[in-house]
């Protein structure tokens, strides 16, 4: 669904770097599997390969893909300079230093290399007032999703395995601390449920409402735990969180972010 979704916001694109006849590409964290399996077709003599912490992968895939059980916060065994593609999507919570992902990815890119990174920013906006604000004096808000973002933060900062959660928003300058070039970071607005009246939007909205709802328990569940909660003190949190999501009269969308970066040539600064 999630792949579905980017698709649509990327304009039926499965990649924005400008490849020409790369050899070898990566991709980390690859969930099902299904972006390089669609690459294949547009890359059929590069080589792929996906990584997760899962084999969730399917076993008949195009002979040029290829699946490896890997941790990408541990060391990367590959040569430097070897890879000419480098690709991130949906990793929101998944890393203790995205930092240390750019460096290891600049290590093994080959110079003149791509990095894309993908990534939705889950903070709700709004342009019309419609949403009401996060409450800075403590306590709950009048728009749960905002008090969920909240308490995911702080599960991510005070709990081991400590990961970033807020990242999409930050990429674009930490690829270019990090020494990354022509780094361009595309940002398009999800309509977090069908409320805009343009058709697109609100098609897209409807996709961004099922995947929100879709995924809101499993996304909960252990951060809230690891904070105190109870189950059914969950379950009765997002029931508000959920009808703040598909309440059509909060015109609230969300930033996906989609960054492209290169590794500098020799003598490049």
């Amino acid at each position: 669904m999630q792949h579905h979704i980017w698709k649509q916001v990327n304009d039926d694109k499965l990649h924005f770097a400008p490849l020409r006849d790369p050899k070898r590409i990566l991709d980390i964290g690859t969930g099902s599997g299904i972006w390089p399996i669609e690459m294949a077709s547009l890359f059929p003599e590069a080589s792929i390969t996906g990584t997760d912490l899962s084999p969730v992968q399917p076993t008949e895939v195009p002979p040029n893909v290829h699946f490896l059980v890997e941790d990408a916060t541990e060391e990367w065994l590959w040569e430097p300079n070897h890879f000419d593609y480098i690709r991130l999507s949906n990793m929101t919570g998944s890393f203790p230093s995205v930092k240390d992902i750019l460096r290891k990815a600049m290590r093994v890119l080959k110079p003149g290399g791509w990095l894309e990174w993908h990534d939705m920013d889950p903070v709700p906006r709004c342009d019309d007032n419609t949403v009401p604000p996060p409450n800075t004096e403590g306590g709950f808000s009048q728009y749960a999703l905002h008090d969920w973002i909240e308490l995911e933060v702080k599960a991510a900062e005070e709990f081991e395995p400590y990961r970033q959660f807020l990242i999409a928003d930050k990429l674009a300058a930490q690829m270019r601390e990090e020494g990354y070039t022509d780094v361009n970071d595309r940002v398009t607005k999800v309509p977090l449920n069908p409320w805009p009246k343009d058709p697109k939007l609100k098609t897209l909205g409807a996709w961004q409402e099922e995947n929100w709802l879709t995924g809101l328990s499993a996304y909960t569940y252990k951060p809230f735990l690891a904070l105190g909660w109870t189950k059914p003190e969950i379950e009765v949190f997002l029931v508000s969180v959920r009808k703040c999501i598909s309440n059509r009269h909060f015109h609230a969308y969300q930033n996906f972010h989609a960054i492209t970066a290169r590794k500098p040539l020799p003598g490049e600064s």
